[in-house]
């Protein structure tokens, strides 16, 4: 099986991030992940917008997240436990990701 990518944290930009924040549903899925007391499955996820995703959408989404440094995956038999990486996100961009997240969610409560 092909390992999976995780950017070292000196190789995260910017642009990465708000790229895989862009997307509502993958700001909900990172929202929800944050919020998590442990590694989730994206299997967890298939409820995370108005509509059931299909389990490729999903794996897509996932991707981008872990492809832009948000997120760390790990294979635990045939599915993978997703978990933020706020530290090491927080050492390098400070309070930005939060800051997104925050005027995403004050969006949201917008009538």
């Amino acid at each position: 099986m092909r390992p999976l990518y995780h950017p070292p944290v000196d190789r995260i930009t910017v642009q990465g991030i708000l790229y895989a924040l862009s997307d509502p549903v993958r700001a909900r899925i990172f929202i929800q992940l944050l919020r998590a007391d442990c590694p989730k499955s994206c299997s967890a996820f298939l409820q995370v917008s108005d509509k059931t995703l299909p389990k490729s959408t999903l794996s897509q989404h996932f991707k981008v997240l872990r492809e832009a440094g948000l997120i760390r995956s790990q294979r635990e038999g045939v599915e993978l436990r997703n978990q933020t990486r706020c530290a090491e996100l927080k050492n390098k961009f400070g309070s930005m990701v939060t800051e997104i997240l925050q005027a995403y969610g004050d969006e949201l409560r917008k009538p």
